[in-house]
């Protein structure tokens, strides 16, 4: 940081200028020139007497038989097969937390565009004005029938867990809660390929998770399932240090409870290898930074200010690798990258669940593909980044990359038939075996 106030007061305007002019062209964006992001569309011919009774009456009646008869005929006659709910109660909003079912629905709509434009399903967003879990889980189980999948969002810790788990038991579509799977999935491509550059294994490094939320447990456990060794996870939340003296600790937290008499993160990181922020603003400081064992891994997820400032973290450590959930910084860890690819799979094979092989499968994937050559037209798109290539700057591949899909959604679908949770074949259409 410049000791000079001049240069100070110059960057502090910088910033707030940038912020001013994203908030207006953010406002304007959703306003005009329709207010929102997504709509409806006819997919049948409307325009004759006789295409209003076959879409209608007295024609509907024929699809309403067929399905009463045999409810997987739903498939065949309307949309649920191609359709995914995504639903909040807008406890947990990005950043900005608890502000109610209303206030999500920008989020909401916004998942929405991001499963057709990547995944090319098509989505609504369900805003539910309800907190208590247990109203939630019966409220979206009865309007389940609708979907071929449900993407919970925006929903906080420790409820999200429970209702995920009642979902999933409940129904025999795929439910999926991104905040928590869908960043365990990036979190664990970007750090295979960071242990890979940096020459170490992922059973024998010493990582440090800040923030015990969903998307922090969901990280760990998911990265102990591909090798981690939990001995070797410290969790820390607000109040320092999860270890088995603490009380009051819920089940999920008590999982990584430690034997240790580390309290706080500067106990925690002495001698780390790995960093996982999902947690708040400025919460490693370079003096922790430095204390972390040589070639260090540090994933600042907090969005949209890190734990610590990416240039910051690599004026002070050369041997570091860093990612952070900001598009404006190299190895973004963005979620985009594996949901509309892990529920087009799903959709495509009917899958009834989504099972923890089927995500591995989708880091594995997303991994993978950050090695292979990149296209001319890819680089094109990020003219800033010229040197583009598999490296300390380039763990995982961009959102914009359309072999994503070709990747990731055969790798998921191939895991949901081996786990015997898909109901049709491997797809006609996806890469041969």
């Amino acid at each position: 940081m410049s000791l000079n106030p001049e240069i100070n007061q110059d960057q502090n305007w910088a910033q707030n200028s940038a912020k001013n002019l994203l908030k207006k062209d953010a406002l304007y964006y959703h306003e005009f020139p329709t207010p929102g992001k997504i709509s409806v569309e006819i997919t049948k011919p409307t325009a004759t007497q006789r295409d209003l009774a076959l879409a209608y009456s007295p024609g509907v009646a024929e699809p309403v038989k067929e399905i009463a008869a045999n409810p997987e005929a739903a498939y065949q006659y309307t949309s649920k097969g191609n359709l995914v709910g995504v639903i909040s109660n807008g406890t947990a909003i990005l950043g900005l937390g608890n502000l109610g079912a209303l206030a999500s629905k920008p989020v909401m709509e916004g998942k929405a565009v991001l499963f057709k434009r990547f995944g090319g399903i098509d989505a609504i967003d369900i805003e539910v004005d309800e907190q208590d879990a247990a109203s939630f889980i019966r409220t979206v189980k009865a309007i389940a029938p609708t979907f071929g999948g449900i993407n919970l969002e925006d929903i906080k810790a420790p409820e999200c867990f429970q209702i995920e788990y009642e979902l999933r038991r409940a129904l025999d579509i795929p439910v999926f809660h991104d905040d928590q799977h869908g960043t365990a999935i990036i979190v664990a491509a970007a750090l295979s390929n960071a242990l890979e550059i940096q020459e170490k294994t992922l059973s024998q490094v010493k990582i440090v998770c800040v923030g015990a939320g969903a998307a922090g447990i969901a990280c760990m456990e998911l990265l102990i399932r591909m090798g981690a060794a939990k001995e070797n996870i410290l969790m820390l939340d607000s109040q320092g240090v999860i270890h088995t003296e603490r009380h009051g600790l819920g089940p999920y937290k008590f999982a990584f409870a430690q034997h240790t008499s580390k309290r706080d993160l500067t106990d925690a990181i002495k001698d780390a290898d790995v960093f996982v922020g999902v947690s708040g603003p400025d919460v490693l400081t370079v003096e922790q930074l430095k204390l972390m064992a040589p070639k260090p891994i540090v994933f600042a997820l907090s969005n949209p200010d890190p734990e610590i400032n990416p240039d910051l973290a690599r004026a002070a450590r050369d041997d570091l690798i860093i990612a952070t959930g900001r598009s404006d910084f190299p190895n973004q860890v963005n979620n985009v990258l594996c949901f509309p690819y892990i529920f087009r799979a799903a959709l495509d094979v009917r899958a009834r669940v989504i099972t923890v092989s089927m995500t591995i499968a989708a880091a594995k994937a997303i991994a993978a593909l950050a090695k292979e050559p990149i296209p001319e037209e890819i680089k094109n798109l990020y003219p800033a980044e010229k040197n583009m290539q598999f490296g300390r700057e380039y763990l995982i591949p961009k959102p914009m990359d359309p072999r994503l899909r070709e990747r990731v959604a055969p790798a998921v679908a191939r895991a949901a038939i081996e786990a015997n949770v898909a109901k049709l074949p491997y797809p006609k259409h996806y890469p041969v075996e």
